[in-house]
């Protein structure tokens, strides 16, 4: 192995002695500050579900109106992320975090700017577009830490990356808490993630790397989007992350307009379930590791679905106490289902070249060529799960008055997922993969139709 201007010639993460004597340690400093620059990223891509919270009747939005706002900032956060992830191709893992974490202070600085009672709709608008930057950074992440590990460590690394990544939605609300607290206004919070943002930057351009083995290869784009399992599982994740981000926008705002919380009384609880859900994540991954990722996220649909059906109950009883421990625990299971999922996808597609005939190395890079470019797209997909939560939320509110309506749709779409997870993934002889089944089991070589 030869590093040159960070760029590292030769990286061979599943050969043990190469990984015990010098790769492990340089895919955790790598892994480190991955963790914190998508973590600010995330903070930046969610801060409007917060500064909606400051938003009183003196800016003169309705709630529809705030819906709309946080709908549009996750549609740009997930369109970004394609090509996000193939932007660590074409200017290395270390160059583009430091690109894109410089690239927060523009969202930011714009919002700082505007955050004032009198401005324009339109304008808090176009300046909450520019947050979704925010959301690129998870794909180009996780795409970047996927090359460095190997198999059998790659779902408790992605799950810490994206686990630390999550975080920065729980804290972010947890801050805007203090802030509120303090009698503060918004552009207090928007002052203190100015210098972190370049904090973050500067540390990726100190202490990361780039692969020269991660090329611009858009053949492998093309692959990935031809193969099902890359929009199977996209849809997976529509109900597992899209949940997680999109709940991360619409908590406050439900709170406040189906139970009446005052800005500060939702600011106190909304944190609590993106930061279980986000802690979480890498148990997510590590049972994935351990019992088999389609296992896990059957399961913990059973277990969402479970817990949307006690969130009806509560919102048509005007439970606030049960409304929000039943959603703090739905938090809980998006966090595992990510784990869970995104485990999956590096599992499928090395099972894909074992049944091509691959073995050692060629299946191994293989694996990393599709599940690398794949995950650009099916975290851009199911990141649009949030958009459609948030709008699912403002038509329920503007039809019914309440979030039932919404919690309704959201049970119907995880027990369609469920039966997918199973249909595809668990159901003999359907094909089972290292990503897929237990570690301790057999894999037999199976071919693609069969996945």
């Amino acid at each position: 192995m030869t590093a040159r201007g960070r760029w590292i010639q030769q990286w061979d993460p599943e050969d043990e002695t190469f990984w015990n004597r010098t790769g492990e340690r340089i895919a955790r400093r790598n892994l480190l500050f991955s963790v914190l620059s998508e973590h600010i990223g995330f903070s930046i891509w969610t801060m409007w579900s917060v500064l909606v919270l400051f938003m009183g009747p003196e800016y003169g939005l309705t709630p529809a109106d705030k819906f709309l706002l946080t709908s549009l900032v996750t549609l740009v956060g997930a369109v970004v992320r394609v090509p996000y992830t193939f932007a660590v191709a074409v200017f290395g893992g270390r160059n583009w975090t430091i690109i894109s974490a410089g690239l927060l202070l523009v969202p930011t600085v714009a919002a700082f700017a505007v955050m004032e009672p009198g401005t324009s709709f339109s304008t808090f608008l176009l300046v909450g577009l520019l947050a979704g930057i925010g959301g690129g950074n998870f794909a180009s992440s996780m795409t970047n830490i996927n090359a460095f590990f190997p198999l059998r460590k790659k779902g408790w690394a992605l799950g810490l990356n994206a686990g630390g990544g999550n975080i920065g939605v729980p804290v972010i609300q947890l801050v805007a808490l203090a802030i509120i607290g303090a009698s503060g206004g918004p552009r207090v919070l928007l002052g203190l993630y100015i210098p972190l943002i370049v904090v973050a930057a500067v540390l990726a351009a100190l202490y990361m790397d780039n692969l020269a083995s991660v090329k611009n290869d858009t053949g492998a784009a093309k692959d990935a989007a031809r193969d099902p399992h890359t929009w199977i599982m996209s849809f997976l994740y529509i109900g597992t992350f899209g949940s997680f981000i999109g709940y991360s926008f619409a908590f406050g705002q439900v709170l406040q307009n189906q139970f009446d919380r005052t800005p500060l009384e939702a600011a106190y609880v909304t944190f609590i379930g993106p930061l279980l859900g986000s802690l979480i994540r890498p148990l997510g991954g590590w049972l994935a590791d351990r019992y088999g990722g389609a296992r896990i996220t059957l399961w913990n649909f059973v277990g969402m679905g479970a817990a949307t059906a006690v969130l009806i109950a509560a919102s048509m009883a005007q439970s606030l106490a049960l409304f929000t421990v039943a959603f703090v625990g739905l938090f809980v299971l998006t966090g595992l289902g990510n784990g869970s999922t995104y485990k999956m996808i590096p599992g499928i597609f090395q099972a894909k070249a074992h049944a091509l005939g691959l073995e050692g190395e060629a299946a191994a890079a293989y694996g990393r060529r599709l599940s690398g470019a794949s995950m650009g797209l099916i975290g851009a997909v199911g990141a649009l799960g949030g958009v459609g939560i948030n709008l699912a939320f403002r038509q329920s509110f503007l039809s019914y008055g309440s979030g039932t309506g919404a919690f309704v749709a959201f049970l119907a779409c995880y027990a369609v997922c469920f039966a997918v997870t199973w249909a595809v993934y668990l159901r003999r002889p359907a094909a089972r993969s290292a990503g897929v089944t237990p570690a301790t089991e057999e894999k037999p070589q199976l071919s693609y139709a069969e996945v």
